[in-house]
């Protein structure tokens, strides 16, 4: 039994693919994968002793942009010696996400940003910033809130781990 586990967990590595460098591959990929990742996350954080359910699901990850924002006067840089890090890559997107309330679905539009770095090993999530897209034309979204540890930050630390780690299967 014990080998068995082994040559499938070899099988698995070696069919792997490895982690793009550039950041608009990467984020094709991980949008592919996005709503699975994040309806995981939502799953794992369910309490199951409830007796309303409100949780949302994630239908589709999409619209990347790629084009930074100027992060303004008082942006820090470094003075140390080799600090010559690439600053991180601003990746932009979109989520719909579905809940059910009232015994009708509520759908929602989420617009992220994600603060990416590429360090030795691989890419990492430095910071995320969300905000709610409004279901009525006369409100607003809703102000951005650093959201790193919210449900698509973990979804996307999770599938940066996998990728790093080089188990995701290749599409």
């Amino acid at each position: 039994m014990r080998d068995e586990f082994n040559s499938s967990t070899h099988y698995l590595l070696s069919k792997s693919s490895t982690c793009p460098a550039d950041v608009n591959t990467l984020t094709s990929q991980l949008l592919k994968d996005l709503p699975s990742y994040a309806n995981r996350v939502i799953q794992r954080a369910r309490r199951l002793d409830r007796t309303v359910d409100s949780f949302s699901y994630v239908l589709v990850a999409g619209n990347p942009e790629f084009e930074p924002l100027s992060l303004g006067p008082g942006q820090y840089t470094s003075t140390a010696p080799g600090a010559d890090l690439e600053p991180p890559q601003q990746v932009f997107l979109t989520t719909l996400e579905r809940q059910y309330g009232d015994g009708r679905a509520f759908y929602r539009q989420h617009y992220h940003w994600l603060f990416l770095t590429q360090t030795p090993d691989g890419w990492r999530l430095a910071l995320m910033f969300s905000r709610i897209g409004s279901a009525s034309e006369t409100r607003p979204p809703t102000p951005p809130r650093e959201s790193s540890n919210g449900v698509i930050g973990q979804a996307v630390n999770l599938w940066l781990r996998d990728c790093r780690m080089g188990t995701l299967r290749s599409s």
